[in-house]
């Protein structure tokens, strides 16, 4: 029973504080406090709720995470809002394993793929990338540049390393941008 209403509430991680959105049903939104496009998929006010079963179970799979475990996603139901395009995008990071990385030029090429097209821009794929609301459970911060850089983490590149450190991915091979680049 999916309402026009959504819902709100606070966690504090090792991030900081991620407030997390609720259509009552399912998760909409996770967002680094201050993260850029922080709370723009959701069209409304949100009401902040405490008591959500969603929530509770939101967070005990955060706790898990920052303890070191390896969550499913598929253990939360997910529904950020967006169209076909961006979906699409959001679906393969879904399927990052943990500690490992993918760069944007293999997302483009596999949504080219899934979208019957022969390429696709790997900066369109970034636009999607950065644009993911529910940060760190959809794991953007698993992307990275062709190049080896660090780029493109609406939530700022700190915690982009902090969440690959935590992960076990050896960050020392990358290189960080010098301002950054979230799209």
């Amino acid at each position: 029973m999916t309402t026009n209403k959504f819902y709100s509430t606070h966690y504090s991680s090792p991030l900081g504080s991620l407030m997390l959105a609720s259509n009552g049903e399912d998760l909409v939104g996770l967002w680094i406090e201050q993260q850029k496009y922080f709370g723009n998929t959701v069209p409304t006010e949100m009401i902040e709720k405490q008591d959500l079963p969603l929530f509770a179970n939101t967070k005990k799979w955060l706790a898990e995470y920052f303890a070191g475990q390896k969550p499913a996603i598929s253990d939360l139901p997910l529904s950020p809002n967006a169209g076909t395009f961006r979906t699409t995008v959001w679906n393969i990071l879904c399927e990052i394993p943990y500690g490992k990385v993918i760069t944007y030029g293999e997302i483009a090429k596999t949504v080219a793929s899934k979208m019957n097209k022969s390429r696709m821009s790997s900066q369109a794929v970034g636009g999607a990338v950065g644009h993911n609301p529910i940060s760190i459970i959809i794991p953007c911060h698993r992307v990275v540049g062709s190049n080896g850089s660090l780029t493109g983490y609406a939530g700022g590149i700190d915690k982009k390393i902090k969440l690959l450190e935590h992960e076990g991915v050896n960050i020392s091979d990358f290189s960080t941008p010098i301002r950054g680049t979230a799209l």
